[in-house]
């Protein structure tokens, strides 16, 4: 037979709460290209665009499985580009935690910015940055 697992939603938001805490104080990526297969991935020919950081608590405690980031400062874009995906690290600066998709919020993508349209030296803003631990994994 075939695994369902359906975790409920107090193990769903313990699994969240205890990966949201590694972005604590971890920086933010937003690169133009394209997307790496996985967040094990290095990069390749991708152009960073902006770098933010995360609060020292970077979320709040989940709910239903779900992450949404304290506020995010803005910072000055150090390189022009479209912005495609994003890389998330640990405080260290070297850790990885995940990619994500970046747009504009009609498209629902992890990370919402104002516009996907980066330039240097002109502030690069997050409107809302989202992730989801499913409740319904299979696999597990």
């Amino acid at each position: 037979m075939a695994k369902n697992t359906q975790v409920s939603d107090t193990g769903a938001n313990a699994a969240a709460d205890a990966f949201g805490a590694l972005f604590n104080t971890g920086y933010l990526r937003i690169y133009s290209g394209t997307q790496p297969a996985n967040a094990n991935t290095a990069l390749s020919g991708n152009t960073l665009l902006a770098e933010l950081r995360f609060a020292a608590t970077a979320f709040p405690a989940a709910s239903a499985g779900v992450l949404t980031a304290n506020a995010i400062s803005s910072v000055t874009a150090g390189a022009t580009g479209t912005a495609s995906f994003f890389r998330c690290l640990q405080s260290n600066g070297t850790t990885v935690l995940m990619d994500g998709t970046c747009d504009i919020s009609a498209n629902t993508p992890n990370l919402t910015l104002p516009t996907t349209s980066i330039v240097s030296g002109v502030t690069v803003a997050v409107t809302s940055f989202v992730h989801t631990l499913n409740e319904a994994t299979s696999g597990l």
